[in-house]
């Protein structure tokens, strides 16, 4: 079985997030995707709990779309994938992320190691993904997907922190707006 791991903050979860996953599995990269939500994540500070982004994740999982809440505290990938290869013994694991992360990626802890995973990298405009993997010697087992995205979490708490529903509704999911709303998320005033 293929599967891809997909961790980061989700904070919150958005529709862009979704697509990612829907097109990976559709597209035949991976059977399943498991997301993986980063109780601190080393660059980013969290204004929703971890377990508040859980809920979240909650409602936009499916058969192929797989939450695993059990690995928050863990905050390095590389220990991550550890853990769920023991798990999946079977399986082959896709690392998936964003064509941002390349740029650094030589500072993730055990980088070389990560790098006999599959990658899967989601193309951003204006980064140029091969150079990066040229420098990082990765020759083999990644993929760089096209994926336009105009949309990013912390947009969305700055909309809902500016009291700017509307425009948030677009981005999120009905379920995932509304656990927002109900549970007054994001606002800081």
């Amino acid at each position: 079985m293929r599967i891809g791991i997909y961790n980061g903050t989700f904070n919150p979860v958005h529709k862009a997030h979704i697509k990612i996953c829907k097109k990976l599995i559709k597209k035949g990269y991976v059977d399943k995707i498991i997301i993986i939500p980063t109780e601190k994540y080393w660059d980013k500070k969290s204004e929703a709990t971890i377990f508040e982004r859980i809920d979240m994740l909650k409602l936009i999982t499916t058969d192929k779309i797989i939450l695993n809440a059990d690995l928050y505290s863990l905050s390095r990938t590389y220990d991550v994938l550890k853990e769920l290869e023991k798990i999946y013994p079977q399986a082959t694991f896709s690392l998936i992320i964003g064509a941002d992360n390349i740029i650094n990626f030589s500072d993730w802890y055990k980088y070389e190691e990560l790098l006999k995973y599959n990658l899967i990298i989601m193309q951003r405009k204006n980064i140029k993904v091969k150079k990066y993997l040229i420098k990082l010697n990765k020759k083999n087992n990644y993929h760089i997907v096209s994926f336009r995205n105009s949309i990013s979490s912390s947009k969305i708490r700055n909309y809902i922190n500016q009291n700017k529903l509307g425009k948030v509704k677009i981005y999120l999911d009905k379920k995932v707006y509304d656990y927002i709303i109900e549970n007054n998320l994001y606002r800081l005033n």
